[in-house]
């Protein structure tokens, strides 16, 4: 396995993990303390998403051009840019809105890129492992964002300052680690289905991404906005986020360990029956936080595990070219959950005062309904056996 190559990797996706974490809750928030309405701030925190989805269409054609090297030199010169403009445009909100599509854009391709490349080098018997470590570095850094902005704020440029440095130190690593000609993948083989006729080849996969991507842009978004209604301070609000992707962080590797171990379709539906059971009490935990916190950490790992067991999946069944293919649609469908998450979410919570947790069961139920024939089928198989 090459550690270096994992090393760059797993740097870059930390980075688009701080910088999603971070942007999406300090716009949401700023639109908020200036009283912007439920849907306008869902409709800016999708813009992110959007750029992700148009990602999956332009990633192959991309990677037939350029080196690795180049690719993700350009992409996280591009996302800085788009981020620093947060601060510079902030009070125009086209130029945000632009910002915010390009930031996504720049984001898609690097994850689509790094999940490709993750599971290429990742031995089958150890993938669960690799793979886990790989999304909980996204996570660790993903939930610091809340955290700084707990710490810092939304008013100062505090936030924005940090990200802009992490994108630098990524920079700086690619630049003196990647080899300067470092092609994705020949022209000899061709895929066997396209971006979205990747939804009928694994259609249990492509709802377990669209699952999670709807989770975590509605955490990140609209969940503080939720909790403030509750009458919680934006700060706990803010820090509530963190909990949730610091139980994601945490227990992300002994999934990839235990689906190391046991039937993986077996865990990625138990993650969906508590990521369900844990939405439809929201509303009633929200009244007890001694229950509500550690089940903000269960839920977090749950949800979590969803995403890494449906990239584990999708490296244990693809390969080469259609690796590729499975992974932008794995990032359009990553668009296609988040540009949701804050619309459905945000349209919901101005209809009733429980609509997130109705609109996160709802995600999950479908989930688990996907995910069914996929268990059944592996259980069919046990008992052929």
């Amino acid at each position: 396995m090459n550690k270096l190559l994992l090393a760059a990797l797993i740097l870059g996706v930390s980075i688009v993990g701080l910088s999603i974490g971070s942007t999406v809750p300090v716009v949401a928030l700023r639109l908020y303390e200036a009283g912007a309405s439920n849907v306008h701030i869902g409709v800016m925190s999708a813009l992110p998403a959007a750029g992700m989805m148009l990602s999956a269409f332009v990633v192959d054609w991309i990677c037939q051009r350029l080196s690795r090297r180049h690719i993700y030199l350009g992409c996280f010169t591009l996302s800085a840019l788009s981020i620093a403009a947060v601060e510079v445009f902030a009070s125009t909100l086209y130029s945000l809105a632009l910002a915010r599509l390009v930031m996504g854009l720049a984001a898609g391709i690097i994850i689509i890129l790094g999940e490709s490349w993750v599971n290429e080098i990742a031995e089958d018997s150890h993938r669960g492992r690799v793979v886990a470590i790989y999304t909980t570095c996204f996570t660790i850094f993903q939930l610091l964002g809340p955290g700084m902005v707990a710490l810092f704020g939304t008013a100062g440029p505090q936030v924005i300052g940090v990200v802009i440095a992490g994108h630098l130190l990524a920079l700086g690593m690619i630049w003196f680690t990647l080899p300067k000609q470092m092609s994705y993948h020949g022209h000899s083989e061709s895929k066997t289905f396209s971006v979205l006729g990747f939804i009928q080849v694994a259609p249990a996969l492509c709802m377990g991404i669209i699952f999670f991507s709807f989770f975590d842009s509605v955490i990140l978004s609209m969940f503080p906005v939720f909790a403030a209604d509750h009458g919680y301070a934006i700060k706990f609000a803010a820090l509530m986020v963190t909990v949730i992707l610091l139980g994601d962080a945490a227990f992300q590797f002994p999934l990839g360990w235990l689906s190391d171990k046991v039937a993986r379709p077996t865990i990625y539906l138990g993650c969906g029956v508590l990521s369900l059971a844990i939405g439809v009490c929201l509303p009633w935990l929200m009244n007890y936080p001694f229950l509500l916190w550690p089940s903000l950490v269960l839920l977090g790992a749950v949800a979590g595990g969803v995403y890494t067991l449906a990239i584990i999946l999708i490296g244990e069944g693809f390969k080469g070219p259609d690796l590729v293919t499975a992974n932008a649609s794995a990032g359009f469908l990553w668009g296609v959950g988040s540009l949701l998450g804050p619309l459905v979410s945000g349209a919901a919570m101005t209809t009733s005062a429980h609509g997130l947790p109705l609109a996160l069961s709802a995600a999950a139920a479908l989930f688990v309904l996907f995910a069914l024939p996929l268990f059944r089928r592996t259980v069919g198989v046990k008992v052929l056996d």
